[in-house]
């Protein structure tokens, strides 16, 4: 499976963006997928996450109410919508898929490049 994410930039906070993650080949039926950010100097961290299905999403606790995860099947594409940006929102986004929702970034086995996040007070 290959993961590209896009939709990153420059927002002012309280500003919106919308990142997609296109993926092409095995497991878009029947594999999860989520969005981790990594701030400079630190670890990835989850954000956000989506079944196969569509039906099930879980947020960390920061992004419940700003963000909204979900999957276009027929464009294969997961999308996370962030609104009410903060500037600790700030990081390189990436999109990863896993055999379910999964928090850590252990249990997820492809990663797309990463889309680069700034948001500025």
């Amino acid at each position: 499976v290959q993961l590209q994410a896009s939709g990153g930039g420059v927002v002012q906070a309280g500003g919106s963006l919308n990142l997609s993650c296109a993926i092409s080949g095995r497991g878009f039926s029947t594999h999860a997928e989520g969005w981790f950010r990594q701030a400079p100097g630190k670890e990835r961290e989850f954000v956000a996450a989506i079944n196969w299905s569509g039906s099930t999403t879980f947020y960390e606790d920061d992004a419940k109410g700003r963000f909204t995860i979900s999957r276009d099947s027929a464009k294969k594409l997961v999308v996370l919508q962030m609104t009410n940006l903060k500037p600790e929102d700030t990081g390189v986004y990436y999109c990863g898929s896993a055999p379910g929702i999964f928090t850590v970034v252990s249990r997820y086995d492809a990663w797309g490049q990463g889309t680069q996040v700034t948001v500025s007070s």
